[in-house]
This record gives C-alpha cells, structure tokens and sequence, in this order.
C-alpha cells in the first residue's frame, strides 16, 4: 500500500509563523521554502508528497502538475480550489493510506470520512522539526565514527607535518 502526504500550500504557509512572514515578502519565495521543507521531509518518511496551491482566482488558468525535486505540485484551475482538488485524489485513492495536512476543519472532516488521515498544519510542523532534529543527531553521530574526530589536535598536527614531509 502507498502512502501519501497531500498538502494544502497556501494553508500551511499561512500556519506557520516564518513561512507566512517569508509571504509577505514574497509568496514565490515562501512556495519554494515550503517545497524544499517538504522535498527533505519526503526523504525521511519516503511518502509520496503532493503539494496543492489555489490558482482558482486566477482567470483562464487550467489545472497544472509539475514534479518539484521528487514531489508533485498542483495548481488547481480557474474556479477550483486546493480543497476540492485534494477531496478529489482522496475519493480516487481510497485503498491508499493518505495523510492530508491543512488546518481547515470542514476539510478535515470530509477528508477524514473519505477514510484519509487528517494532519493539522501544525502537527506536520512539528513532525518535520522532529525529522530535522533527528537528521541533525544521525549527522552528528556518523561524525564521530570518523578517525579524525577521535584523536586530539595535537596528534592531528603531528600527523600532518609527516604527510606534508614526503
């Protein structure tokens, strides 16, 4: 069974703090900063992540995918929103096991009778600080198996100036 994580773009930049600061700046910037978030976060859980954004009060605009460094990205069409395009793919995938992040409760609850998992905008932040924290220790962790990281900076030296004599 395949396991998905779809996202609600715009609501989780607009739920968490540096992403909706980043926003206002520069919505373009805060996609991309989401979908970078999200890209090493796949690498962890190894789902498959699908990331939709609203383009449905943009006139004309047909519904685009594109692949994002090995996640899908959806801009759902003119008079469309990421919501009924996420209600969608959850009707379609029913025997999949999904996991659907956004903060809206009448979507969590029509995602949640589809027989989806609903994710809070803020518990998937909170996963992915987690992700990263543990990144950050099996780092640190293969750092010290290394030879250099055991002997001291004296014999490091010492070890040098006889490399550097030949």
């Amino acid at each position: 069974m395949k396991e998905f994580l779809i996202v609600d773009g715009y609501n989780v930049i607009n739920g968490w703090p540096e992403l909706k600061a980043l926003a206002q700046e520069s919505l373009e910037h805060a996609r991309i900063k989401l979908l970078d978030i999200l890209v090493n976060y796949r690498g962890v859980t190894g789902w498959h992540t699908i990331v939709v954004f609203d383009a449905h009060y943009v006139k004309g605009y047909a519904e685009r995918n594109e692949i994002y460094q090995g996640i899908e990205v959806i801009y759902s069409r003119e008079n469309e929103t990421a919501d009924s395009v996420i209600e969608r793919f959850v009707h379609l995938n029913r025997d999949e096991r999904i996991y659907v992040v956004t903060s809206d409760w009448e979507e969590q609850q029509i995602v949640f009778g589809s027989g989806a998992c609903r994710l809070s905008v803020r518990q998937l932040r909170e996963d992915v600080m987690q992700a990263e924290k543990d990144i950050d220790s099996r780092k640190s962790s293969f750092s010290m198996r290394t030879l250099e990281s055991r002997i001291s900076e004296e014999v490091r030296t010492v070890m040098e100036s006889w490399r550097r004599a030949k």
